[in-house]
């Protein structure tokens, strides 16, 4: 079966699929909260409203990330890393990790092995 492919991810009616393991994403672009020059690619496959969702991919590295303005519900698919809150609390993840980065969090990234997850962002 061929995967269909998101057609305008703004558009609220029609079924989005997509495989994440292997649907190619577009050309990575610089991740402007890389500490270290990682390369980061997305593809957005719907959003409406106040929510998106789509597959993210990164490369090796660190990076900080914000969630004042969102949540972020995401499942790791592939590669390895560590995620830290400024808290301290820390979750090593890896495929099948669920993360659920609640409005106001903010932490640091370290990407060990490059990581593709699939996400859901309710802004808000």
């Amino acid at each position: 079966m061929v995967p269909a492919e998101p057609s305008d991810p703004h558009s609220p009616v029609g079924l989005r699929h997509v495989h994440v393991t292997e649907t190619e994403l577009p050309a990575p672009e610089p991740k402007p909260t890389s500490r270290s020059n990682q390369l980061e690619a997305t593809l957005d496959v719907w959003a409406a409203g106040t929510l998106s969702t789509g597959v993210w991919e990164c490369g090796p590295g660190e990076f900080t990330a914000d969630r004042s303005a969102n949540t972020e519900v995401c499942q790791i698919i592939s590669g390895y890393g560590t995620v830290t809150g400024e808290d301290g609390t820390a979750a090593d993840i890896g495929p099948g990790s669920l993360l659920v980065l609640p409005r106001g969090w903010r932490g640091t990234w370290v990407v060990r092995e490059t990581i593709r997850k699939s996400f859901v962002i309710v802004d808000g």
